[in-house]
């Protein structure tokens, strides 16, 4: 699969920090730090975060690709500094000198990149697997998405995020159509980002209780975009299907287990006539419709202007107070699993993240489709593809 937006991440969870290169961003987008600063604060936030969130502030930092507030062109250069650094100086060091600083984690954790990792790269300490493999990582992936999702505004094109469960606790199940920003706009007023303020509560004692137990829960959310042209993506290769690409992306988030577009699973339980989207025409403003959305905006690997629609499963995160039983890798002896600070749940945390890779999946798409190497050239590509679908 090519791409014309390309992104990086490196650093690890206790390093010096985490930097992201986007290229392919084109000259004259308007941006500043303060742009990336709102969505990172958002990812923070939510009812059963961990004591990491009480030390870190995130902070980003734009280095290479702007200039007096406009991108130029060049790769984008992003530094999120790691506020914890201070206190894994030597156990995080990249000199030689410092080995051995602290004791090597040798009790894998069940459900965690821990073991295979240590297999796969032939390692004896699981720390130089789990800094790189934690959901720290996605701080830069939502500073990424930031920048993605200030470029589709150019275009009119919203994105968002709300959480539907958590454990045992879920909304009922609403019309969608019509509803996405209010639903979302609702959402960021709950504490566990649910619009249903009964179903907020319940997921909050949900929550407590896993909290109370030493143990983690998990959950879905949706995640959304509206104001979409049709005919992003393509049917003429299977790697360009554009429900293909953002599947992927979902499932690249750390713990997410499970992906759905539109009416998902429940199709396989409904006749064609129950859940494929009618088409009308709309003769005064000269455009094809649908009055309902089960395909999630996408049909054929094509946006077919209705919103894209996803729902994802975030698995309990596997670190765990109380740990399960695993196997020493030195002695081979049962043991319980090494216990890292982390979260009691962070499915409204995860949402947040899910909105960056859309937006970078969908920024890509815009791109494919509309090339330029400025903003006022693609915007030009773009208005005048608009008016080709209205002289259909």
């Amino acid at each position: 699969m090519t791409t014309k937006l390309r992104f990086l991440t490196a650093g690890e969870s206790h390093g010096k920090g985490l930097t992201g290169i986007i290229e392919g961003l084109p000259a004259g987008l308007e941006l500043s730090s303060d742009n990336l600063d709102r969505e990172l604060h958002r990812r923070q936030g939510g009812y059963g975060r961990g004591g990491r969130m009480k030390i870190e502030q995130d902070k980003a930092e734009l280095i290479s690709g702007l200039r007096w507030g406009k991108t130029i062109g060049s790769p984008l250069t992003i530094l999120i500094e790691n506020k914890d650094w201070k206190n894994w100086q030597e156990g995080m060091s990249p000199l030689k000198e410092h080995e051995g600083s602290i004791p090597a984690v040798t009790k894998p954790r069940p459900g965690h990149a821990d073991l295979s990792g240590v297999l796969k790269y032939n390692q004896t300490d699981a720390r130089s697997i789990l800094e790189r493999s934690s959901a720290r990582e996605t701080a830069m992936r939502v500073a990424v998405g930031a920048v993605a999702k200030k470029f589709l505004a150019e275009f009119g094109i919203s994105i968002g995020s709300y959480v539907t469960r958590i454990g045992v606790a879920d909304m009922p199940q609403k019309d969608q159509q019509g509803q996405l920003l209010a639903l979302f706009q609702k959402a960021e007023e709950s504490q566990v980002r649910c619009p249903d303020e009964e179903a907020s509560l319940k997921m909050v004692s949900v929550i407590d209780e896993a909290v109370k137990n030493g143990d983690t829960v998990g959950g879905a959310f949706v995640v959304f975009a509206v104001g979409l042209p049709i005919g992003l993506g393509s049917h003429i290769q299977w790697d360009k299907r554009l429900d293909g690409i953002i599947a992927q992306a979902m499932m690249s988030i750390q713990a997410i287990k499970g992906v759905e577009i539109g009416a998902g699973f429940k199709m396989a339980e409904s006749f064609g006539s129950q859940v494929l989207d009618e088409i009308f025409f709309n003769k005064e403003e000269k455009k094809f419709y649908r009055k309902t959305n089960y395909a999630g905006g996408i049909e054929g690997g094509m946006t077919n202007g209705m919103p894209i629609i996803v729902s994802a499963v975030m698995k309990p995160i596997p670190t765990l107070r109380k740990p399960l039983i695993s196997v020493d890798m030195a002695s081979k002896e049962p043991f319980e699993a090494a216990y890292e600070r982390s979260d009691s749940c962070a499915v409204p945390a995860a949402a947040v993240v899910a909105e960056a890779m859309l937006a970078i999946i969908l920024a890509d798409a815009i791109l494919e489709k509309f090339g330029g190497d400025s903003l006022t050239e693609i915007r030009r590509n773009f208005d005048s593809y608009e008016k080709q679908l209205k002289s259909f």
